[in-house]
């Protein structure tokens, strides 16, 4: 085995600089993928490329979730792009779904377009557009941005910083957990110092970042607009901004927390001992400000809308708790475990079997959290495989497995670890084994085999001489063990780095029970516009047959407007005294309802026919061919 001399330096670990150059490209390359929308437009009055005969009075718009508005949140455009709602948008009725504008009066013909940027419940900005027309469809010089709100210079920028604070959260809560339940020694240690406060730092930067960079990000304005005070003031009373700035407050008190800890400034009491109950009180005050910095990202994305949002968010928080101290944890252990010299305290194995007790009890509750979070939002198995986001989630759980198996070589290690035999203390005449001490620690009877071998206080430990000093078998193979939880906790570090990359980008992702909503929203949407019936009828002289199209649209449970047009039998425009339509919905007992065709001089027509109830209804046309024939047909229609 090749060994360092005393006077050497410490040698470099490569996995330890791994792990920050995994971190470092997980964060590059994950902040490169685009967000999803998170709610999708269900629905429209006017509707996507319908001709209107009068003009509207307003327009109104939909969601699949509750939805705020931003400035500009809703623009009306005439085919000469001149804005034609001259107020901003407010929710139709009361209702967190939809959103409406009223418009000028005495539209001209044309086409007009209507554009919408809207906030979805969980903080994500979507946006689209779509036409009408009054009159009839006409050219217009409105052009309309079609990419994807996070598709731009700030929505990146915000995309990659988002990384950046679940990276912060991560080391700050590992950290302080590794301190405060594991080794509050490690305190004084730099490299520990350095990790606790470089994690600390790198969350208050991205958050004041997310903050500055919020209003862009929704409005779509400029990156340099992250600078209006006006702007600034606005965003951080919406929910998001709300949630940010209680971030910062949180941090500062995790600032206060941290310089009070025992290892850095010992509390006294009056009488200048410590108080008995001070690290309690630290170890309190750390998880609930834990806990309060999750919560800031659990009432502003995903757990936030959906259903069940009062159990979700507390599952939310706990997840990303339970997250950190894994994942922030591993790193600082990795850090721990370095050899720092001579003279340098080492880690005591006691502190290794306590992460390791902290860090199993963290996988328990991410798995538990992680399946009900899936449930929730994915809401089927087909999801899994055709949506992006249980795709996503798929590779999410290979990485876990894979997580997991590298972390059961970790506990082998730190099991053979544990089992060493270590120095009898000044006093104390039988050696005992680390196992034995961890147990003491946590105020348990220990392992059955460590309480076994303590039950004969006169037989040496193995690898050890009979006075209780430790030989130098022994010495190596504390030195291998070392090496090996160096390598596996490393190795796990990694593989966690790429997990909370993978949990990033699901946050950013849209979850499958909107996407379905969506999918549904879209069919719905890519119905035809009309519902048309050709049914044939006689003409009243021998083989001539003619046939009467009726025309309903938008052919949907509401106001429709209706056009009837006479074919003669050679396929061409026939005029007729008289024509009648009713409907009738034989199953409910509706109707029949007469239409109220008038001659439009070509074609009869009537534009307020409206339709109480969907399914299939009947239709019975009567054409009048002369002043004393007629003729009655019947055909079917179904609305929607």
């Amino acid at each position: 085995m090749h060994t360092r001399s005393p006077g050497s330096p410490p040698a470099r670990k490569p996995l330890t600089v791994l792990v920050l150059v995994a971190s470092v490209l997980a964060l590059l390359f994950g902040g490169a993928a685009p967000a999803l929308a998170h709610t999708a437009l269900s629905g429209s009055d006017p509707a996507d490329g319908s001709v209107l005969e009068t003009p509207p009075r307003q327009v109104t718009l939909t969601f699949t979730e509750s939805v705020s508005f931003p400035d500009a949140a809703l623009r009306v455009l005439s085919p000469a792009n001149e804005r034609v709602n001259p107020r901003p948008a407010q929710h139709a009725d009361g209702k967190g779904n939809t959103a409406r504008v009223e418009l000028a009066d005495k539209l001209p013909e044309g086409t007009y377009t209507v554009a919408w940027r809207v906030i979805s419940a969980d903080g994500h900005p979507i946006s689209g557009a779509f036409t009408f027309s009054i009159g009839k469809p006409s050219g217009t010089a409105v052009t309309v941005a079609t990419g994807s709100p996070d598709d731009t210079a700030v929505g990146r920028l915000y995309g990659f910083f988002r990384y950046v604070a679940y990276s912060g959260l991560a080391l700050l809560v590992g950290a302080a957990a590794f301190i405060l339940v594991c080794w509050p020694a490690a305190a004084a240690l730099r490299p520990v110092r350095r990790l606790l406060a470089g994690g600390w730092a790198t969350l208050a930067v991205a958050t004041v970042a997310l903050l500055l960079l919020r209003g862009p990000y929704e409005t779509a304005g400029p990156l340099t607009s992250a600078f209006d005070l006006t702007q600034l003031g606005r965003t951080s009373t919406a929910k998001p901004g709300v949630a940010l700035t209680a971030r910062l407050v949180l941090l500062l008190a995790a600032a206060a927390v941290m310089r009070w800890h025992p290892a850095v400034r010992p509390a006294r009491d009056d009488d200048g001992s410590q108080p008995p109950d001070f690290g309690v009180r630290v170890r309190l005050a750390g998880g609930v400000l834990a806990l309060g910095l999750a919560f800031t990202w659990a009432t502003a994305e995903h757990a936030s809308a959906g259903p069940q949002v009062p159990l979700a968010m507390p599952v939310a928080a706990l997840h990303l708790v339970a997250m950190g101290v894994w994942l922030g944890g591993l790193i600082t252990l990795v850090i721990a475990l370095r050899d720092r010299g001579p003279g340098s305290r080492p880690l005591p194995a006691p502190a290794v079997g306590l992460f390791s007790t902290l860090a199993f009890r963290a996988i328990a509750v991410l798995v538990g959290t992680g399946v009900y979070q899936s449930w929730r939002q994915v809401g089927s198995w087909e999801a899994l495989a055709t949506t992006s986001y249980g795709k996503t989630l798929v590779v999410k759980v290979a990485a876990v497995v894979l997580v997991l198996y590298v972390a059961s070589y970790s506990r082998r290690w730190t099991a053979r670890l544990l089992r060493e035999p270590v120095p009898a203390e000044e006093g104390q005449t039988t050696p005992v084994t680390e196992e034995v001490r961890v147990a003491q620690l946590v105020g348990a009877s220990g392992p059955p085999e460590a309480t076994a071998g303590s039950s004969a206080p006169d037989a040496p430990v193995e690898g050890q001489s009979g006075d209780g000093s430790a030989g130098p078998s022994t010495v190596e193979e504390s030195e291998r063990h070392r090496r090996g939880l160096r390598r596996t906790v490393a190795a796990e570090a990694v593989l966690g780095v790429v997990v909370l990359a993978i949990t990033t980008l699901l946050t950013g992702t849209q979850p499958s029970r909107a996407a379905t909503a969506e999918s549904a929203s879209v069919a719905v949407g890519q119905e035809p516009q009309a519902k048309v019936v050709t049914v044939p009828f006689d003409m009243g002289t021998a083989n001539h047959r003619g046939q009467v199209q009726i025309t309903l649209a938008p052919g949907r449970v509401g106001e429709n407007t209706v056009e009837a047009v006479v074919f003669s039998a050679d396929g061409g425009l026939a005029t007729v005294p008289e024509l009648r339509l009713t409907l009738t919905q034989r199953e409910l007992g509706i109707g029949p309802l007469d239409a109220k065709l008038t001659n439009q001089k070509g074609y009869w027509a009537t534009y307020d026919l409206r339709v109480p109830m969907p399914g299939e209804w009947t239709l019975d046309i009567t054409v009048r061919t002369t002043e004393i024939d007629q003729v009655t047909v019947h055909g079917t229609v179904r609305i929607t």
